[in-house]
């Protein structure tokens, strides 16, 4: 607990750290915390896993008293990550207890306003929170502390408006603090506009670059799943993420992984949230050990234990490829990134292979059965998708 001491944090939030098996802080948290203690604006270049949650939580805990009105606003761009925040803020205030509200779509708003009645902090998404705004069933101007968390991926989702208007209902005076993956003509357009003099953090990916392979293969549109369900059936794995860029595919793919024996679950933003958090569970618990998802829904979400990353639909830039990849080779452990290319892809792999830094090699073709497509299917996925016939192993 002495690197954490000699950062700052009060020790209140260190038991709780030690209880919690805490053993040192991450790059972004030896870097950033001392500046957010000192009150300092912060933009940290920042990656999901980066331990960036301590980061303002440490300071929001420090500054925060019990029963003085909303404090700190944390604004998210999903569902799953203010779910994450408010657990982990939980979790290190316990030992200097404070109220903390979340506040997101897809659930009832009644309890959400009950509970910002007595709110200490809160943490929500953009729409969400401006609908309590509209009602008047929040207020702001109490807030000492602004955490835009992910602002990249809010932009992207295009909840720049919205951002602003929360951002304009908070005090002059305060502090905020922006975590990004990626800092964007957009996201420095944001820091420029709203926060004074900010400091500017980068922290290195936790992926290790010696440890993670990066392979593609090339394929027919009419192959691309039939490739997918070989791969899963002859990869020695332990977690595994599926990427789709769209809801449908990401049905589709689980959907038809399950016909094929294979144990998979989808998310995307198109399911409840008793949904999604089911979903996780079974993931988490290893019931399942395949997580079919768009780069929306898994915004946010960290998993410990991935080993293999399929990218069915290459993503459209090196950034949301590097935030794919880059929740597998972590803490030391083998990871693989496996890219399934078809022309459709040609495209979007084209944009991504401008970052220099990835290695990205191209596998030989394994001798495979093309999978038969169900006639329903053909109709509703006639490019690069096949439905299976029943295969259990």
């Amino acid at each position: 607990m002495e690197q954490f001491r000699k950062l700052g944090i009060i020790e209140p939030i260190l038991k709780s750290l030690e209880e919690e098996k805490f053993e040192k802080p991450t790059e972004v948290q030896e870097k950033t915390i001392p500046l957010v203690l000192a009150g300092k604006d912060v933009i940290a270049g920042s990656a999901t896993g980066s331990g960036k949650t301590l980061v303002f939580g440490a300071g929001i805990i420090q500054e925060s008293e019990r029963g003085r009105g909303i404090q700190a606003l944390i604004l998210t761009p999903t569902r799953e990550l203010a779910e994450q925040n408010a657990k982990a803020l939980n979790k290190f205030s316990k030992y200097k207890p404070l109220t903390i509200a979340v506040v997101y779509g897809g659930l009832s708003i009644n309890p959400q306003i009950e509970k910002l009645r007595t709110a200490d902090i809160v943490v929500g998404t953009p729409g969400r929170l401006l609908d309590h705004i509209e009602r008047r069933t929040i207020r702001l101007d109490m807030v000492k502390t602004l955490v835009l968390d992910e602002a990249d991926r809010m932009l992207d989702m295009g909840f720049i408006d919205d951002v602003e208007k929360i951002i304009r209902q908070c005090p002059m005076k305060r502090q905020t603090l922006l975590f990004s993956a990626t800092i964007t003509h957009d996201v420095s357009r944001l820091a420029l506009r709203y926060m004074k003099n900010p400091v500017k953090i980068s922290a290195e990916s936790h992926v290790d670059p010696k440890k993670l392979t990066q392979v593609y293969y090339n394929v027919t549109d009419n192959m691309k799943f039939s490739l997918l369900v070989h791969l899963l059936k002859h990869e020695k794995t332990g977690l595994v993420m599926v990427f789709c860029n769209t809801r449908k595919y990401v049905d589709f793919v689980a959907r038809g992984l399950n016909h094929e024996g294979i144990d998979a679950q989808a998310i995307h933003g198109g399911f409840s949230q008793e949904k999604r958090n089911w979903t996780m569970n079974q993931f988490h618990s290893r019931n399942v050990y395949v997580l079919v998802c768009t780069d929306v829904a898994a915004r946010g979400l960290d998993i410990k234990g991935v080993s293999h990353i399929y990218n069915y639909d290459i993503p459209g830039d090196s950034n949301h490829y590097i935030h794919r990849v880059g929740r597998t080779a972590r803490a030391g452990k083998e990871g693989k990134a496996i890219n399934i290319l078809s022309p459709r892809d040609y495209d979007n792999f084209r944009h991504v292979l401008e970052d220099e830094s990835l290695n990205i090699h191209k596998a030989e073709m394994p001798h495979i059965r093309r999978l038969s497509m169900r006639r329903d299917d053909r109709t509703d996925f006639r490019r690069g998708h096949e439905r299976s016939r029943t295969y259990r192993r």
